[in-house]
């Protein structure tokens, strides 16, 4: 019967994720090798092809497309393939009898061409042996001589059914090893634990990789906080400064180092965070091991903690320092900017208070004008009408010329200065 219900167009993609990052049941004895590589955006195509040029050089089924996982027959190679956010991995095991736990790992058995043409860098190698409970026990000497005398870590896992040991250094062959000794083990729990312990030698690996950054920041970080506490102490002893353009040189100067906190910000933050996740991968990955203690030895937790524990702290502190001087920087720019803003206002006010003296004076000097302007009109007027009496006079008009100017002269002079009024009310759009 179909389904008579619309699905969610994902609902099929988040199912297969619960599988993505399945396990190989293993079998005692077997070997195990492990490698991880970087991969970057435009890489994850070439390494899809890469896989299948494997799985044709073994004549093994090529997949139309490939997921996030795969898996495939080699021969007498089992093949895991998986992808993951910023890199690929690769496992093969190959069950069989061995003399040696790490004189041959299974990754050299591959294609030289096919290893050396990867499209990324290796980030992890892990050669890892599981030997059956019934091969001969080693003293603490054989086992050390097994890891070229360097000191050993180790402990029981899944509850005690096995023994895992390593010295997790790179040794000449490139591989990390880990030898596990199954004394109880289902396949799946074998499958389990290999799996858990190769994770965290991966996610170790990774969530290192932010510590090299942190270092490389700090001394950055501790001159940007130099120049930072410089421009506080300018702001401060300089405020008060005669100097027009002080504050607009020290904006251009906070902002510019802002700029350069938030840039530094940019390039380091994926990294500090993928740390951090990674970081917790790993003990997620030690818990589920379910260790206990070996006598005399280190469990991987307590090894793995006390040195990857200050690693990660170091990058937290140097993403916190970033942050805090960030808004640091954002703090001083925005007092900055409002002290800009306050000299632009009283900037304004003076100029405002300038305009309003100089209309003051522009108002008194016309109004001076306007009474300059009534008596030239004025006595322009009379001057007229005095023409005019004075031919009227010498016509034989018996009128005295000299009292008429005097008469003519307030009435020429008020109607002169109505008229500049009505004049000054009618530009000015008085009533």
């Amino acid at each position: 019967m179909s389904l008579v219900f619309a699905e969610h167009p994902l609902r099929h993609a988040v199912a297969a994720e619960l599988h993505a990052r399945d396990y190989e049941p293993l079998h005692a004895p077997e070997k195990v090798s492990h490698i991880a590589v970087m991969c970057e955006g435009p890489d994850r195509g070439r390494h899809v092809e890469h896989l299948k040029r494997l799985l044709a050089h073994y004549a093994a089924p090529i997949p139309d497309g490939v997921g996030q996982h795969y898996a495939a027959d080699l021969g007498t190679i089992r093949l895991r393939w998986e992808q993951h956010t910023e890199f690929v991995t690769y496992t093969f095991t190959q069950q069989g009898e061995f003399e040696h736990p790490f004189a041959d790992p299974v990754l050299n058995q591959l294609p030289e061409d096919w290893l050396r043409e990867s499209p990324g860098e290796v980030i992890a190698a892990v050669a890892m042996a599981i030997e059956a409970c019934e091969t001969p026990e080693r003293d603490n000497r054989a086992l050390s001589a097994l890891f070229d005398g360097n000191p050993v870590i180790g402990s029981g896992v899944v509850g005690g059914k096995a023994r895992a040991w390593s010295d997790l250094r790179i040794h000449s062959d490139g591989f990390f090893r880990i030898l596990v000794r199954d004394c109880g083990m289902s396949q799946n729990q074998a499958g389990r634990v290999a799996k858990r312990m190769l994770d965290s030698n991966c996610y170790r690996a990774l969530s290192l990789l932010g510590l090299p950054l942190a270092r490389e920041v700090f001394p950055i970080l501790s001159d940007a906080d130099r120049r930072l506490a410089l421009v506080a102490s300018r702001m401060k002893t300089q405020g008060a400064s005669t100097n027009p353009g002080f504050e607009s040189e020290l904006l251009a100067e906070l902002t510019g180092l802002a700029s350069e906190i938030e840039a530094l910000a940019a390039r380091t933050t994926y990294r500090f965070d993928a740390s951090r996740a990674y970081y917790g991968i790993v003990q997620q990955r030690l818990d589920q091991m379910r260790q206990q203690r070996i006598e005399g030895l280190q469990t991987f937790s307590e090894f793995l903690s006390s040195r990857l524990a200050p690693a990660i702290a170091t990058c937290q502190a140097t993403q916190q320092r970033q942050t805090e001087l960030a808004e640091r920087a954002a703090r001083l720019t925005s007092l900055l900017r409002a002290r800009v803003e306050v000299a632009l206002q009283e900037q304004n006010r003076r100029l405002l208070e300038s305009m309003d003296r100089r209309a003051q004076l522009q108002l008194r000097l016309q109004e001076t004008v306007e009474g300059l302007s009534v008596m030239a009109i004025g006595y322009y007027g009379v001057g007229l009408v005095g023409y005019a009496l004075k031919g009227l006079e010498k016509s034989g008009v018996p009128i005295d010329a000299t009292i008429g100017m005097a008469i003519a002269l307030p009435i020429v002079v008020g109607i002169a200065w109505i008229a500049l009024r009505r004049i000054k009310n009618r530009v000015t759009g008085s009533a």
